[in-house]
């Protein structure tokens, strides 16, 4: 499946090679686009299949997306599992119930984090706040890419873990040996993650 899902992400341009500032602020050679997705619902379904897999061997009463790229791939993942899904907001109403989370939930309850990928982790934080100032558990937290470059020990020291389908190195290996990616671009992008891995 891993895999089935590289090509597919090569194919509907959500893997993009050239050069791109992160959101951490880094310059990269590889730059992962998972807002394409919604376009391709067959690739979408592939990839919330994938993030089931790990899911289902974690212990959580809901599962929260985080806006935007990764509320489709939980809204696909709810619809398969039937697991509740609640989301925080990225900007709060000024009118109606102004609420910050969306969904139902009840303090106490653990909610499995759904996103896109990681790269440093830092954003994550910010992400699991909300749900923590709700009185929420957070433990795990589930993405299709781990761009190698410090997330998951970032998050692990924090407490958390991180459960990810695809590595972006072999994400890279399995391009290359398909024959998707030429040797001098396969070159730029695995030195560039090996200076940035932390």
């Amino acid at each position: 499946m891993k895999k089935e899902i590289a090509l597919a992400l090569h194919e509907i341009g959500a893997v993009k090679f050239g050069n791109f500032t992160l959101k951490s602020g880094i310059q990269s050679p590889i730059y992962i686009d998972l807002r394409v997705l919604i376009s391709y619902p067959k690739v979408l379904q592939m990839v919330a299949d994938a993030m089931i897999e790990k899911a289902e061997k974690l212990t959580f009463a809901r599962i929260a997306g985080i806006p935007y790229t990764a509320l489709p791939i939980a809204t696909a993942i709810s619809i398969k599992t039937g697991w509740p899904m609640i989301y925080a907001r990225k900007e709060v109403k000024d009118y109606g119930t102004k609420k910050k989370l969306e969904g139902v939930y009840k303090k106490g309850e653990t909610c499995l984090i759904v996103d896109d990928l990681i790269t440093t982790g830092a954003s994550k934080f910010e992400t699991i706040e909300p749900f923590q100032a709700a009185g929420l558990t957070v433990k795990d937290v589930v993405v299709l890419v781990d761009r190698e470059q410090g997330g998951a020990k970032i998050l692990k020291e924090k407490g958390y873990t991180l459960h990810s389908v695809l590595g972006i190195n072999e994400l890279l290996d399995m391009l290359k040996a398909e024959g998707r990616l030429d040797e001098t671009l396969y070159k730029t992008a695995k030195e560039f993650i090996a200076k940035t891995q932390v």
